[in-house]
């Protein structure tokens, strides 16, 4: 018996033939483009991710003499997609990397107090759903008006392949619209993000029945599904007190919780694991500037991968300058959309290769402190961590990041976690009979896990004034 899973990415979806066991038989994927007509806005027209998922699904399924049994649905989270009754998309969906609803989000921290956005799992941030539906109803209210659904993107894609309306507790719960411990939408959310509570869809089990969808010329029987990094939970075959840190276009470290535990710091995310309502949680220190911050810095210097990579190979040197990475804002530990990066203790001395190697130890620094941020909130993190993404390949930029977390981190080759998680939901089971094993693990240096320690201060230091300007 096999099963399909289809993750819907930023950037490009990926769709997986996987066996009973978890083991992938066939990937294909395919990009699509993220627009950004403002500064600060991030959108993508839902029809490239039909026509995209419908591309792999195709090539997938003519790999294969058989149509699967079922097929589970994985998403980027937080993403609104406003529909009209047909479904058809009446604007373009706006992403999670949205910074245009700052304003609503400075609101929503004023109007709310911390123990409700704690109980709404995250801080009033831009780019999840209910700040970005507060901002549509400023600027676009006519377009709500005959709006009939409004779904984030995995759910958009179900249902417009002929499946159910209809999300599930991992996805609901990265809206700021949903009561993580509750497991139901939350009326004082939705009131206060000012729109009709008929246009969110209900909440069923992540396995539950999506419906008949048709991919590839071909009907399959569809599960819900759930949101990718609850998917790659599942995928992993993650219990409660494990966890993990993925590094790619940005960075998550992640503790499934035993209960559902609220960090009242807001510094972090509490979400929804996939399955029932109240099937369980996890934390989530959500860092947006990882592999983004380091290629846009490497283009401005022109340089390769590859040169970056022997300049890091020279080794880390005390009159290195100190590359503060955050060009697009921050999530954790500083949810704030207004950071901007830096370069700071640049001398005479200074060289391209100290310059490009301080890019590196930058973006592992903000992974170190997405990481902290968790452990601070009493979910430490499993040791060996296992590290997961496709920013983890490098064996030097591994040793930085366990030099930086302090962690030892244990190599995972699990680039299939998500699609994997979600074609398990597909065949009704929401969690790997194979738990993923890894390879190798690194050992962080004490002595450069204090030199690390204390650029880290400075780092903070110099960020602390940049929220004070």
């Amino acid at each position: 018996m096999s099963m399909l899973g289809i993750d819907l990415g930023t950037g490009s979806v990926k769709c997986a033939l996987v066996d009973s066991s978890g083991q992938v038989l066939a990937r294909a994927s395919h990009n699509y483009s993220v627009h950004s007509t403002q500064p600060g806005w991030a959108e993508s027209d839902p029809d490239d991710w039909l026509a995209a998922t419908q591309n792999v699904a195709m090539r997938v399924l003519a790999e294969s003499n058989e149509t699967p049994s079922s097929v589970g649905f994985s998403g980027q989270m937080h993403g609104v997609v406003v529909a009209d009754r047909n479904l058809k998309p009446l604007r373009k969906a706006i992403l999670w990397a949205d910074s245009r609803a700052t304003t609503e989000a400075e609101r929503m921290a004023r109007e709310m107090d911390s123990d409700l956005l704690a109980h709404l799992g995250s801080p009033a941030v831009p780019g999840f759903a209910a700040t970005t539906l507060a901002w549509l109803g400023r600027h676009e209210p006519d377009l709500l008006a005959r709006a009939s659904h409004v779904l984030q993107p995995k759910d958009w894609l179900r249902a417009a392949l002929g499946g159910n309306i209809g999300t599930d507790p991992s996805d609901a719960s990265g809206t700021l619209l949903f009561d993580v411990g509750a497991g139901l939408w939350s009326r004082e959310a939705v009131t206060w993000s000012a729109i009709d509570p008929l246009l969110l869809p209900p909440v069923r089990p992540s396995q539950s029945d999506g419906g008949l969808v048709n991919l590839g010329g071909r009907e399959i029987q569809s599960a819900v599904g759930g949101a990718d990094t609850a998917c790659v939970v599942a995928g992993l075959g993650l219990v409660p007190g494990q966890g993990f840190i993925a590094v790619g276009s940005g960075s998550q470290a992640v503790r499934v919780l035993d209960g559902p535990t609220l960090d009242s710091s807001l510094r972090t995310h509490t979400f929804a694991v996939a399955g029932e309502p109240g099937a369980g949680w996890y934390r989530i220190g959500a860092v947006q500037n990882a592999g983004l911050s380091l290629n846009a810095a490497l283009n401005w210097f022109g340089s390769s991968i590859e040169e970056a990579t022997a300049a890091l190979a020279e080794g880390i040197r005390e009159d290195d300058p100190l590359f503060v990475p955050y060009i697009t804002g921050e999530r954790t530990p500083f949810m704030n959309p207004n950071l901007r990066g830096s370069w700071h203790g640049l001398s005479l001395g200074t060289d391209r290769t100290a310059l490009l190697r301080s890019i590196f130890v930058g973006v592992a620094q903000a992974v170190a402190l997405g990481a902290i941020a968790v452990q601070d909130t009493g979910a430490p993190l499993p040791q060996p961590t296992p590290l997961v993404g496709g920013g983890t390949h490098d064996p030097l930029f591994r040793q930085l990041l366990a030099d930086s977390t302090g962690l030892p981190l244990a190599v995972m080759d699990a680039p299939d976690a998500a699609v994997i998680g979600a074609a398990l939901l597909g065949a009704g089971r929401t969690s790997s009979p194979v738990p993923a094993g890894w390879s190798d693990v690194v050992v962080p240096k004490p002595e450069t896990v204090e030199y690390l320690r204390a650029q880290r201060d400075i780092m903070i230091d110099k960020l602390i004034g940049q929220e004070n300007l």
